[in-house]
């Protein structure tokens, strides 16, 4: 970040009760007198310094020496340090990662980083480690966590196609081995190979400290193996599982992504760990499965041994084909509640003949039942939720994706005496506006996705009106939603203008730069902005969302905007989107638009200033989270 320099001006803080006056006016005098860097050094840290993110704290030390070595001590005091919210490249690592020197915890956005970049931010002290988004990185990184982090308590990793699974098993004994701490252990391979058979071998050397275990994707026979192998052959006392080999091991977690998910494995998970408190398995069949090798009531029932499962999760993914699970029906949903009424989650998804009374046996008999979801269900009705909710609902998070049977008549009754947080009907599109008037009264309701379901205008003037503060809400594909829709939203007189951050208007036609300018001007809070497939929005639009009048109020900036395939621009927006205009933005989709024709050259200099700008020419949804892998390392 060197030469990005800042102008911290200092304003008086709401909480100023907590500071007193005489300080206040020594920061003043001292600000008046020649800048903050002639503020007593204690005072810039303690009063300044520590009120202020680890990006500002990176970019204030840019400013002067004095800063410099003021921001190097405020830095040394954190614990923790989160980068997954932008994809830092090598340069910003390397220059700002040493004046960290007591952190435990690091979570990193690795887009744009190497092998090498993630080897130097490596050490003993690390006891919590997550890297994100590994695009560049080989699978030699696990041998040298394992090798520079002995304390190490938990590991995330998301790689690419490891491409020779000898190698990676290697590397991967290689961390097993080092890390003999490891409480927790996800590793997530994605790429152009759908099952990797690269975790034939983690059972060998699993630390027997590990309670919680997530490998994707892994074939059905090789998690079999590691189940049986780690798993418990007798109780002690009832309540100590032993190994095989008599080590003591306590899995309370298990997630798993597979080829298929058989009455076999889930037969060799509940034998093994009765005592297991979460489940997730999901599986990516590229064909319908068949008796022996699918899932059916039987396996179901035989979960019902696991009478500490708090968190169930068994979905087929339509990701490859849709494919369903056919050998579970109700009478399946029967006697798993029976044995497992402590759920407090369940998700399922791909059930093609379970029907209303299946599902709400469920949320019936799970009277601790706090998230629910359902995906791909072709029998789920209105009946089945409207007479298990009720009018005060005592769910936390309500998904039901693609049910394409549901309407808006479960919602009607529902009040604002409901605990409801995060409500997803995405898919549902016979849902329309009639279930918003009473959406709009849950006081507790901070996320809303409605893609695809029939909404209009009118709805969105009941939410507009209500008092729920939505902080994320997703109206994408709402086809009969226009400029006047946002309008009545954001003019409405409700919470939604002061708390919304994150909106999703994709792929409605109705919208153009009348509807972009309402949002620009009312939602202050907005950071994050989706406008893919909008046709009918132009330069004007991305000219107002640039305007320096949207944020003299204090509003926080645009940090992610979304303009892939957003034909009406064109590549004169280019200038809009360079510096000093949105900087605040960390990631900006063009994937198939005309700002791409000028060619990398150009879009490069819209980066230049911008060490933490990440640009998608390739299409992704916002943050790239689902198409990383393709990337590599670059930054347009």
């Amino acid at each position: 970040m060197e030469g990005q320099r800042v102008s911290l001006r200092l304003q008086k803080p709401i909480e100023s009760a907590a500071m007193d006056s005489s300080r206040w006016k020594t920061m003043r005098r001292c600000e008046s007198n020649g800048g903050v860097e002639t503020l007593p050094g204690s005072l810039l840290i303690q009063e300044i310094l520590m009120r202020l993110d680890i990006q500002a704290l990176c970019s204030v030390s840019c400013v002067s020496k004095p800063l410099r070595f003021a921001a190097s001590q405020a830095l040394s005091t954190f614990s923790s340090l989160d980068l997954s919210g932008f994809s830092p490249d090598a340069d910003s690592l390397t220059q700002n990662f040493p004046r960290f020197t007591n952190l435990k915890t690091i979570t990193v956005d690795c887009l744009h980083l190497v092998d090498t970049d993630v080897t130097n931010i490596l050490g003993a002290h690390i006891e919590e480690l997550k890297l994100l988004k590994c695009s560049s990185l080989s699978s030699n990184v696990l041998a040298s966590i394992g090798n520079c982090c002995p304390n190490l308590r938990l590991l995330v990793l998301e790689l690419i196609d490891t491409g020779n699974p000898g190698i990676f098993n290697s590397n991967l004994d290689q961390l097993l081995q080092g890390c003999s701490r490891l409480e927790s252990l996800c590793i997530k391979i994605r790429g152009l190979k759908d099952y990797a058979d690269g975790f034939r071998s983690i059972q060998l050397h699993l630390p027997e400290s590990l309670n919680f275990l997530k490998l994707r994707p892994i074939l059905e026979s090789n998690a079999i193996n590691l189940i049986h192998r780690i798993g418990v052959i007798k109780y002690l006392n009832d309540t100590i599982p032993v190994s095989p080999n008599s080590s003591v091991f306590n899995l309370q977690s298990i997630s798993l992504v597979l080829d298929v998910i058989s009455d076999e494995l889930i037969f060799a998970t509940a034998n093994s760990f009765p005592l297991l408190l979460e489940l997730d398995l999901e599986d990516r069949p590229f064909n319908q499965p068949r008796v022996p090798q699918d899932l059916t009531n039987i396996g179901l029932q035989a979960l019902t041994s696991c009478r500490r499962l708090i968190s169930l999760s068994v979905v087929r993914s339509h990701r490859n084909s849709p494919v369903y699970f056919k050998n579970i029906n109700d009478i399946g949903f029967f006697l798993l509640v029976e044995g497992c009424k402590n759920l407090e989650s369940v998700r399922v998804g791909g059930l093609s003949i379970v029907s209303d009374a299946g599902f709400g046996s469920i949320l019936q008999s799970c009277k601790k039942l706090k998230k629910f979801e359902v995906r791909n269900a072709l029998l789920l009705s209105d009946l089945a939720l409207i007479e298990s909710l009720g009018g005060s609902c005592s769910l936390v998070e309500l998904k039901l994706v693609s049910c394409s049977l549901l309407t808006s008549a479960f919602l009607e009754d529902m009040n604002s005496s409901s605990m409801l947080q995060v409500l997803d009907l995405s898919g549902c599109r016979s849902v329309a506006d009639a279930c918003l008037l009473s959406v709009s009264s849950i006081n507790t309701l901070n996320t809303l996705d409605l893609s695809g379901a029939d909404v209009t205008d009118s709805g969105l003037a009941f939410l507009g009106k209500g008092n729920s503060p939505i902080i994320r809400l997703c109206l994408r594909a709402c086809k009969r939603v226009t400029n006047k829709g946002i309008s009545l939203l954001l003019n409405g007189g409700g919470r939604i203008p002061k708390t919304l951050s994150a909106l999703n208007i994709g792929g409605i036609r109705g919208i153009s730069d009348e509807g972009i300018q309402t949002i620009s001007t009312i939602a202050l809070a907005l950071s994050e902005l989706s406008i893919r497939y909008c046709h009918n929005v132009t330069d004007a639009s991305i000219k107002e969302l640039a305007s320096a009048s949207r944020y003299e109020d204090g509003g926080k900036l645009l940090k992610k905007l979304d303009l892939c395939h957003c034909i009406g621009l064109s590549s004169n927006s280019l200038e809009t989107l360079k510096s000093p205009y949105f900087r605040a933005l960390k990631w900006l989709g063009v994937g198939s638009t005309r700002l791409t024709d000028k060619g990398d050259t150009a879009l490069a200099d819209v980066c230049s200033k911008r060490p933490c700008l990440t640009l998608c020419k390739g299409g992704c949804e916002v943050g790239c989270d689902d198409g990383w892998q393709y990337h590599r390392s670059s930054r347009a």
